[in-house]
């Protein structure tokens, strides 16, 4: 069967897998699919709700720091104790979470208790992964498949998720035309409730093996390297967060006044992008190495994002944010192999949670300074701080890890 999973991924295809396995997979890439909708089109209108709601760019910026904060709390302490709560009971308690920070984003034009649903609910102002969801179905993902086949498997995961963002992003500006930034709101929390039906089909196979795992946070024998990582990553994830998507939806509605369904257009064929540049990931990798793979195809993508402010007018700024999007993914799914080849296989969710969380802590700090900017006269800064700092974060990475070569591809 390993040789049939080859000959398949050879081939550019998904590989298959036993009946039992497929039902759960499907399940999986369907929650994937779901979420990232949910996050594409949510990310899209976020800043220009609540600055609709009357609310200032600095307290904007502090309510997108605390929501992503608040979801570091609840995801450090859900992955970390998932293989003992169970994974699919972690997975609907997020889901659930998902759901109520919507409800009461809807509902109320209460800055403070906006502030509070951001804080302990899930919602992702950046269009990509919050909470403990990644962490948790990729450990799930890493159980199912053989070695090799990790990073092909990730690249799929990774794809369906990056056309899900691009189809929300496309969707949340066709629904603002016609009906209201609330809309979406809902919409986001009726997806949230649909994602924890799917998690309740589960098999048991998803729940982990009971390992012995103790020391800090799950994780003993890998803690040098998750520290490392997670460092790395925190640095990397902080730069990204001065460049989500819903700042870089404000940053081009307040440049070149485009309407949400024009922003929806441009997003949409940005995330497209992405989805094919992490498809890609997977035959770099087997031939250069993942951390190669990780490095040198993120580094030129930082270069274009730091040119978008300088393009002289719209089209030229498209293209470039087009270009950057286009090669900026190839990364994630070999980062997400990277990282379950390197520890060990029984702090794996811990693993995958702690530098999650260190990604999320990263970009949680990193709108409370963006936001102003990009609503003042110094927009450009923010673009050429992510830029250089994610420049720094693949030098690094090389440096710390090119002995550290993981025992497969």
């Amino acid at each position: 069967q390993s040789a049939g999973w080859k000959a398949r991924a050879t081939r550019g295809l998904p590989p298959t897998y036993p009946f039992p396995m497929r039902s759960d997979l499907a399940l999986l890439f369907a929650s994937r699919a779901m979420r990232m909708f949910a996050y594409g089109a949510v990310s899209v209108v976020l800043v220009l709700y609540l600055a609709g709601l009357g609310i200032g760019a600095r307290r904007i910026g502090l309510l997108l720091t605390l929501t992503l904060i608040g979801d570091v709390i609840v995801s450090l302490y859900l992955t970390t104790h998932a293989d003992r709560l169970g994974r699919r009971r972690t997975l609907i308690a997020g889901a659930i979470l998902m759901a109520g920070a919507a409800a009461m984003f809807a509902v109320t034009h209460d800055f403070w208790l906006l502030l509070i649903a951001a804080t302990i609910g899930v919602i992702s102002p950046s269009g990509n992964e919050v909470g403990q969801f990644l962490a948790v179905e990729q450990v799930a993902l890493a159980d199912v498949a053989p070695n090799r086949d990790r990073t092909h498997l990730y690249a799929w995961y990774n794809l369906s998720g990056s056309f899900a963002t691009a189809l929300g992003a496309l969707t949340a500006g066709a629904i603002t035309q016609s009906l209201s930034y609330r809309a979406v709101i809902l919409g986001y929390g009726g997806l949230g409730i649909a994602m924890a039906a799917v998690f309740t089909r589960l098999s048991p196979a998803v729940d982990a093996q009971q390992h012995e795992s103790a020391g800090l946070l799950s994780v003993q024998k890998s803690r040098g390297v998750v520290t490392r990582l997670s460092a790395l990553f925190a640095i990397d994830s902080f730069a990204g967060g001065l460049v989500v998507q819903s700042i870089l939806a404000w940053w081009f509605y307040r440049r070149f006044g485009l309407n949400p369904a024009t922003l929806g257009a441009i997003f949409f064929g940005a995330n497209v992008l992405a989805g094919v540049s992490a498809l890609a990931a997977s035959s770099l990798a087997r031939r250069f190495g993942l951390l190669n793979t990780m490095v040198f195809t993120h580094l030129p993508s930082n270069v274009l994002l730091l040119l978008v402010p300088f393009m002289p007018n719209l089209g030229l700024a498209i293209t470039v944010l087009l270009l950057r999007f286009s090669i900026s993914q190839m990364d994630v799914p070999t980062r997400q192999s990277y990282v379950m080849a390197v520890v060990d296989p029984a702090e794996r969710t811990a693993a995958a949670g702690i530098t999650g969380v260190a990604r999320t802590t990263g970009a949680a700090l990193a709108p409370i300074l963006a936001v102003p900017l990009v609503g003042g006269t110094h927009d450009w800064v923010p673009f050429v701080a992510a830029g250089g700092l994610k420049v720094l974060y693949d030098l690094l990475l090389l440096r710390s890890f090119r002995q550290h070569a993981p025992p497969n591809r």
